[in-house]
């Protein structure tokens, strides 16, 4: 009797910082979401695929479900809340170094109203907790979805940096999909466009050792690629005030040329060839509560 061959979809939600984009690459094997230790770092519904001789899984990353105070922030809710409607199962993520708090609670009630999907309970960063704060955190994460009627399909406990049970968690994720062909070509990790990446890649870059304030209000664009022996990426910076332009570009340039060599060598891992990078730091005023300034920008 020939294997049985599953394909599907399964994203990631939880609030922001859960480690969603760290667990989506562990998954995946290679950097396809960016990363940052500041909250509401992803801002796009990244795909990531997992290859495997008895399935393929579609891996959304989502961005942190939050009470939002901008046109931008609901923009990012509503998306998650269509992401989870659309795909075949949902893994919730509940950091082990964080308490379940009234924003998980939230999370997991919204869950509730997904029925017949299963859903399962992932508890991240288990590298940075104690054996007693985990067992006493995994009970915590039954007890709240017991409260709001929602019943795992399974309670996981995984470190995506020590790679802890990241094996596990995508076997109990491919047996939640139905059976069928793969939905993707072999060896392919995403179905983003470059662009897309590009400008991820550079706004990761510039999330690096900034002030608090400024990571929400930097957006990144793509405005040409040009190809070539080298090939020349133009790509803008978009703040949304004055005081902040100055900070992204820093003393004399200087910060802006850390930005610049630190994503060149990302996109040209992506491209597979040299790359030029000119940068332009640009101020839209406002643009998270702008509407006509947020289409311009992608969202």
């Amino acid at each position: 009797m020939s294997e049985v061959f599953r394909s599907g979809f399964a994203c990631f939600v939880g609030r922001p910082n859960a480690g969603k984009s760290t667990l989506t690459n562990a998954l995946v094997g290679d950097k396809i979401a960016i990363t940052s230790s500041r909250p509401q770092t992803t801002r796009h519904a990244i795909r990531g695929l997992v290859h495997r001789k008895d399935g393929q899984l579609v891996l959304i990353d989502t961005p942190g479900l939050h009470k939002p105070r901008t046109v931008l922030g609901e923009r990012l809710n509503d998306l998650v809340r269509a992401t989870w409607t659309e795909v075949d199962t949902v893994g919730l993520c509940l950091p082990a170094d964080q308490r379940i708090g009234p924003g998980d609670r939230y999370l997991i009630g919204e869950i509730a109203r997904l029925r017949r999907k299963p859903v399962l309970a992932i508890a991240t960063k288990i590298d940075l907790v104690p054996k007693d704060r985990l067992a006493e955190h995994l009970l915590s994460i039954q007890q709240a979805g017991d409260q709001a009627g929602v019943t795992w399909q399974d309670v996981v406990p995984v470190s995506a940096v020590s790679g802890d049970q990241v094996a596990l968690l995508a076997d109990l994720l491919l047996a939640t999909l139905p059976e069928g062909p793969p939905l993707y070509p072999e060896g392919q990790l995403t179905d983003e466009p470059e662009e897309t990446l590009i400008a991820e890649v550079i706004r990761e870059a510039a999330l690096e050792g900034v002030r608090d304030e400024l990571p929400h209000s930097i957006a990144v664009t793509v405005d040409e690629v040009i190809p070539g022996k080298t090939i020349k990426v133009h790509a803008s910076l978009f703040v949304e005030r004055d005081s902040q332009k100055g900070i992204v570009i820093g003393h004399k340039g200087a910060r802006l040329r850390e930005i610049g060599s630190a994503s060149r060598a990302q996109i040209e891992r992506i491209l597979g060839s040299p790359v030029f990078l000119d940068l332009h730091v640009k101020v839209a005023k406002d643009w998270q509560r702008d509407p006509r300034q947020l289409r311009k920008l992608g969202f």
